[in-house]
Formats: structure tokens, C-alpha cells, sequence
């Protein structure tokens, strides 16, 4: 008994980490950049595209990161994730520049 109550209540503490683990930006590009990243919608550079991305590499990830987090034009602040991190985003936006080249 006294070993399950343990174990209920390590688990229970556990739960809030599992759950704010950090996703990749593969992840995050394919559930939240990817609506309007691969249809350009409102003008969105589209992935893949590197004669759309070359622009914005050139600013550096830094720059990037900073207009994701603001938002930039028709894009709001953070795009469709609210809930990103930081260090989540630029996984984004790395993950979308690696696949400009």
C-alpha cells in the first residue's frame, strides 16, 4: 500500500514536466507554422523555398526569432503558438531554414 501511494504521487508529480517537455521543430512546424507556411498564405515564405527563405536567413536566427515573437506583418505574435517557448520557435524557424537550401 504505502509503495503504491508512493508511486501514485511520483507520478503525479511528474506529470506537470512530461507535459511541458519541449517539442522539436519539426513537430511544431507540422502542427503549428505548417498552414500557412506551405500554402504562403498572407504572404508566408514557403517551406522549401529558398529563394524566399534567402532573405530572411540573411538577417540571422536572432532577427527571425525576434519577428516570430512579435509577429511580422500578417503573421501574429508567435504565429499560431501561443504556447511556444522561445527555444521552441527557433527550432521552428531552424528547422524551416535547413529545409530552404
Amino acid at each position: 500500500m504505502k509503495k503504491t501511494m508512493i508511486l501514485a504521487v511520483t507520478a503525479m508529480l511528474m506529470t506537470p514536466v512530461a507535459a511541458m517537455a519541449e517539442r522539436d521543430g519539426a513537430t511544431l512546424y507540422n502542427t503549428k507554422c505548417i498552414a500557412c507556411h506551405m500554402t504562403g498564405a498572407a504572404g508566408a515564405p514557403l517551406f522549401g523555398s529558398a529563394e524566399q527563405w534567402a532573405p530572411r536567413a540573411a538577417k540571422g536566427i536572432d532577427a527571425l526569432l525576434v519577428s516570430a515573437t512579435n509577429g511580422l506583418n500578417a503573421m501574429p505574435p508567435k504565429g499560431t503558438c501561443g504556447d511556444c517557448t522561445d527555444s521552441e520557435l527557433k527550432g521552428a524557424i531552424q528547422y524551416m531554414l535547413d529545409n530552404a537550401k
